[in-house]
């Protein structure tokens, strides 16, 4: 089983989260973009472009954050956090 979480935070405080779970026999990399784009779609937001602080933090922590630098349009909170919280 693959678990991600992610976090919408607002001013150093939670307003958003969910759990992706995936059960199928993708690689981590397919599971991980499959996951994001579910939770961009739940939150109704544009995805966000990987930076290479991104890639890395990702890669080291299998966790990252993404900024407004990440988006092109607006976004309504500070920061968008994902982490894997399971793999299999």
């Amino acid at each position: 089983m693959f678990r991600l979480w992610a976090k919408e935070f607002l001013d150093n405080r939670l307003i958003k989260d969910m759990t992706i779970e995936n059960d199928t026999p993708e690689t981590r990399t397919h599971k991980v973009f499959q996951a994001l784009e579910d939770v961009c779609y739940a939150f109704d937001l544009e995805k966000p472009i990987w930076l290479e602080t991104n890639i890395s933090e990702f890669q080291r922590h299998a966790r990252t954050r993404f900024t407004q630098d990440n988006f092109v349009e607006q976004t309504p909170f500070d920061f968008l956090e994902i982490q894997v919280i399971e793999e299999d």
